[in-house]
């Protein structure tokens, strides 16, 4: 997929975007000094183009009572295609793993897993990725704390 070529007004409606994607054509138009058609013309184009993929509630997970957050890295025991689909379609029906990226390295994924507390965990790995076929190693870290939250994409050129 190539990238989409952006001028500056393009910027800086995903910018505002990015910061409350709830803010009305209208209000959207006035920040970045467009009128609203124009306005409305550019977004419509940036979705068409797929630079806005979608949008999205930025929930927190502590008010849902999920208040243990983890990363976990995975290395596979055999890395044939047979065994990256399954393990994608183990990872892609776990509610605890919200992102899992493929990773160079010595391990081969590495999971963003959200859970209530210690036990949930626990069962999680147990029950679930311990239990999955083909996984040779797992390597946990607890969050302690966020420093920076996602905020957006880099958008300054």
């Amino acid at each position: 997929m190539s990238s989409v070529d952006l001028d500056r007004t393009d910027l800086l409606l995903l910018t505002e975007l990015q910061r409350g994607a709830r803010l009305t054509n209208a209000e959207l138009a006035e920040r970045v000094h467009l009128s609203p058609s124009a306005c409305l013309r550019r977004v419509q184009r940036l979705e068409r183009e797929r630079v806005i993929a979608g949008y999205r509630a930025e929930v927190d997970p502590e008010r849902l009572g999920l208040g243990l957050q983890a990363y976990v890295r995975v290395q596979l025991r055999h890395h044939d295609a047979d065994a990256v689909l399954a393990f994608g379609e183990a990872v892609n029906a776990w509610d605890e793993v919200v992102t899992c990226h493929a990773l160079t390295g010595d391990m081969d994924y590495l999971l963003h897993v959200v859970v209530q507390d210690l036990e949930h965990f626990s069962r999680f790995l147990l029950d679930r990725l311990l239990g999955q076929a083909g996984v040779a190693d797992v390597n946990s870290s607890f969050v302690l704390r966020t420093v920076k939250a996602f905020r957006g994409m880099p958008l300054g050129r």
